[in-house]
């Protein structure tokens, strides 16, 4: 036997054969990604997504929907951004329509604070094919609405996207 038989190297090689690369070599490394423009103060205390105070404005389907009663802290409220809450319970609203859904949400609700959970889920779906999805409105209404809601934000991707919303709850 020969040398180059015994040499795990020579006998890839060898059954390998003569390779060329698929393509040319980068000489110069990739550009690094700009930096993003850190937010002013002012528009991290602004939820983004609707504007609070227009009761006619309507979410389309790729709309972030957030709400922040001013008691939330800065931290918290960029911690639910970011999804660093975990949901404690979920609903899922799919396949309900208008009436079902207003019913479901109450109920959900009242018996998450009955078990004092802080923060839940809520999947209401991206909607329909027109482009104004029907129960992302309508829980995003109602939610503005409840004084033991103290903020919610659109999930992260991960979690569901601007099809669902991570709700804190006020403690009873």
């Amino acid at each position: 036997m020969h040398d180059d038989e015994e040499d795990p190297a020579a006998l890839f090689r060898a059954a390998v054969g003569k390779v060329a690369p698929l393509r040319k070599p980068v000489h110069a490394p990739p550009a690094a990604p700009k930096p993003r423009p850190a937010r002013r103060r002012e528009d991290e205390a602004a939820p983004s997504g609707r504007l609070a105070d227009d009761p006619d404005a309507v979410l389309l389907r790729g709309d972030a929907s957030a709400f922040r009663r001013e008691r939330v802290s800065a931290r918290d409220w960029q911690r639910l951004r970011r999804g660093g809450f975990s949901a404690q319970d979920e609903l899922d609203l799919h396949g309900a329509n208008a009436l079902q859904a207003e019913a479901l949400l109450a109920r959900f609700l009242a018996e998450a604070g009955a078990h004092g959970l802080g923060c839940v889920r809520i999947i209401h779906g991206k909607g329909g094919s027109d482009g104004v999805p029907v129960l992302k409105n309508l829980v995003d209404r109602v939610l503005r609405q409840r004084g033991d809601v103290l903020a919610f934000h659109s999930a992260p991707p991960a979690q569901g996207g601007t099809g669902a919303l991570l709700v804190l709850l006020g403690r009873r």
